[in-house]
């Protein structure tokens, strides 16, 4: 098993710092570049909803744990934010909280799709908690 924990400021500009260091972490896994690419966008996707969501335009700090055994990928992404009152609601396609400063309200339906496993915790005025998972052997067993 390996693991890596990153904290940072809750600032966009971050948010790529992030994507690139799990994406670099991720690397002894050999993934496909679709894999890696799937990978970096759910990132991101987590990343941006803790600055944007979960802060709005207050100060706080974004924690991503990754961890590998085998082929496996984890990663938790969270803050301490304003949380999710209606998690059920919030992972419907195209619902957003901000329907004015263009968000499109897919981050979820993205993260879900692009990772083996998914799931989200959260409560009102405590943060959330994205854990996502994506298993590589699949594809290494159809590469030989």
């Amino acid at each position: 098993m390996n693991e890596m924990i990153l904290k940072f400021p809750a600032k966009s500009e971050n948010e790529v710092f992030a994507r690139n260091a799990v994406a670099a972490f991720v690397l002894p896994l050999n993934p496909s570049l679709s894999d890696l690419s799937d990978v970096k966008t759910a990132v991101s996707e987590a990343v941006t909803n803790c600055i944007v969501h979960g802060y709005r335009d207050a100060e706080g700090w974004v924690t991503v744990v990754c961890r590998t055994e085998g082929p496996r990928l984890e990663v938790e992404i969270s803050d301490e934010g304003r949380g999710i009152e209606d998690v059920p609601r919030a992972l419907t396609p195209f619902f957003t909280t901000l329907p004015g400063e263009e968000r499109s309200g897919m981050g979820f339906t993205i993260m879900q799709t692009f990772m083996t496993e998914f799931s989200v915790e959260s409560a009102a005025g405590k943060g959330t908690k994205v854990r996502m998972s994506k298993d590589f052997s699949a594809r290494r067993m159809n590469a030989g």
